[in-house]
């Protein structure tokens, strides 16, 4: 699925700070996610890196910066799109809280799988109007990435990593059911 495997090129990009590589991978996601213009999906894409780069450093980053970036993205695709019916402040503020239990995950204790299981099903029930329970089961599996995505980073963000396979075939079943959650 074109989306998993954006979203790992970005993941892999964000961690090695290399936003050319970052904002190729966004535009890809923002197009086969969202189905938008080329040109809105490259200012989508643009918003979405800018919000990384504001989340990026750790841990003195800027957390309200990338939410205000997120509600312009999330405002661009509500705009853009016929289907989402959402409110962008409350979208970007669940989009930065599930980076901000990833980030407690991967760097301090206490905070659990699921609890940042639970966030991305608080966004993805949101943002695409579902039941909760329709998409935990890509939101476990977007986790599974997330972890293997921490252990490839823990071992030093090597490309030829077979880690990165693995890291993959995971955002790819999350996005699958995410999709199949969406149909239904």
């Amino acid at each position: 699925m074109i989306i998993g495997n954006r979203e790992t090129d970005a993941w892999a990009a964000y961690y090695r700070r290399d936003w050319p590589t970052f904002l190729r991978a966004s535009i890809g996601m923002v197009t086969a996610g969202f189905g938008m213009s080329p040109g809105k999906s490259l200012l989508g894409a643009w918003l979405v890196l800018r919000a990384n780069q504001k989340w990026a450093p750790y841990p003195d980053n800027d957390p309200d910066a990338a939410r205000e970036l997120m509600r312009r993205f999330y405002q661009l695709v509500a705009r853009a799109t016929d289907e989402l019916r959402i409110d962008p402040v409350r979208a970007s503020r669940l989009e930065v809280e599930w980076w901000r239990l990833h980030r407690a995950h991967q760097h301090q204790a206490g905070v659990s799988r699921s609890e940042l299981e639970q966030s991305l099903v608080e966004l993805y029930a949101y943002v695409y109007d579902v039941a909760p329970e329709s998409v935990r089961a890509a939101a476990a599996a977007r986790v599974d990435a997330m972890d293997l995505s921490d252990a490839w980073v823990a071992a030093g963000c090597r490309a030829d990593d077979p880690v990165l396979g693995d890291e993959r075939a995971a955002l790819v079943t999350s996005y699958t059911a995410l999709r199949q959650a969406i149909a239904t």
